[in-house]
């Protein structure tokens, strides 16, 4: 087998840039597909803007391993190209004694993952760092930062044609076909390799390259409100809950932004379209796809009170305010204003379950990264060489 010279990737989100950098710099010809004529449209455009320290991940794991690398890989970059990057911290709060033992627990991983400068708070440490939260317990991560990572991706472009490469935009991938050691796209570009990073539609392109139906993606829409203004002192960085492993989301938490805003949110109802970011964008193919997928019901059926609980909030804005002011007593309703929402790539296995960890695979010639949920921005740099590893063993 002859050497790999022309890779096609399949995504211009983050993730597809920054693998397309890193096998470009490898020496090989890359170009880069989307459907879109800008990069960054979906997932990574929407995102919350956090780079994770890697509190929660299973050790062990590619995400525990992944995002720790990839952290110090993001700020490094960052500092180079002169894009923001602010070390604002994070607390994970317990509001109760009943969540105390699940923080403990995060602190136990994020030990065990080597997440730097963590401390223990009890009420009166939490109110120094946060003045205007409650609890009874945190977790400080003072490590945890916030980025632009819509900029960070365009500056992936930008060092992709620099290299030689090629961005595509405006491009659909619609056909793969793999013959003779060869990938051919919509019958009209030929590569030595390809790799999909497809985001929202990872499941389909995979399966354009014969791989399986599972897992298949099913779309999450992650609303926001954010504070007015004049509101933004009750937030100084990032108050988040403490996972409930019962159920399949966060929940409802402050995300200081690198504008100075602070966006609340998101919950996560069902969405109608997988690119849809609004309450009225329905696709009925996006819909019965997802229905008849027997993940999904099974997921439905086993997290149905969730569902409902995350529907409600939601519907009426006043639910929304009561969750969020568990964590910051003094904020009202009327400091709320809707902000753009988000959709998440989440997939699932046929058994209902959420793919959890990233899930790389390899179909002869195509690498398929086939669930890539949070923090895969922020480990993108990482994941790339993961990724350029496996293409360039091919």
């Amino acid at each position: 087998m002859g050497p790999v010279t022309h890779i096609g990737v399949v995504g211009a989100g983050i993730l597809g840039l920054a693998t397309a950098r890193r096998l470009a710099a490898a020496g090989a010809e890359v170009t880069v597909l989307d459907k879109e004529g800008r990069v960054a449209a979906h997932q990574t455009g929407h995102n919350s803007g956090v780079a994770h320290a890697g509190l929660y991940y299973a050790p062990g794991s590619l995400k525990a391993t992944l995002c720790r690398r990839g952290i110090g890989m993001l700020k490094e970059y960052c500092a180079e190209r002169g894009l923001p990057y602010v070390e604002c911290g994070k607390v994970v709060v317990a509001r109760d004694q009943g969540e105390v033992p699940r923080l403990r627990e995060i602190e136990r991983r994020a030990t065990e993952n080597g997440v730097p400068g963590l401390r223990w708070l009890d009420a009166a440490g939490l109110h120094e760092v946060e003045p205007h939260a409650s609890g009874v317990a945190a977790l400080r991560s003072p490590y945890t930062a916030i980025v632009d990572f819509p900029a960070v991706t365009r500056a992936f472009a930008e060092d992709v044609t620099k290299a030689g490469g090629t961005v595509r935009l405006g491009f659909e991938v619609t056909r793969i076909r793999a013959m003779g050691g060869e990938v051919v796209v919509n019958e009209e570009l030929v590569f030595d390799r390809l790799v999909v990073c497809a985001g929202l539609q990872s499941d389909r392109v995979a399966r354009l390259a014969g791989d399986s139906p599972a897992p298949a993606i099913v779309p999450f829409r992650g609303e926001y409100y954010r504070l007015v203004p004049s509101r933004t002192d009750l937030v100084r960085g990032l108050i988040y809950p403490v996972p409930d492993p019962r159920y399949p989301f966060l929940g409802v938490h402050f995300t200081r932004r690198v504008d100075g805003g602070v966006d609340v949110g998101p919950n996560a109802v069902p969405a109608l379209a997988r690119e849809g970011y609004r309450r009225r964008d329905l696709r009925p193919a996006d819909l019965w796809e997802t229905l008849r997928w027997p993940g999904f019901r099974r997921l439905a059926r086993r997290h149905w009170r969730t569902g409902l609980r995350e529907m409600y909030g939601s519907a009426f804005k006043h639910a929304f305010a009561a969750e969020a002011r568990s964590f910051v007593p003094e904020l009202a309703a009327a400091d709320l204003v809707p902000a753009p929402a988000g959709v998440r790539a989440q997939a699932v296995d046929p058994d209902g379950s959420l793919v959890d960890d990233f899930r790389i695979g390899r179909r002869g010639p195509v690498v398929t990264v086939r669930n890539a949920p949070s923090p895969a921005a922020t480990s993108s740099l990482a994941i790339a060489e993961h990724v350029a590893a496996q293409v360039l063993e091919v």
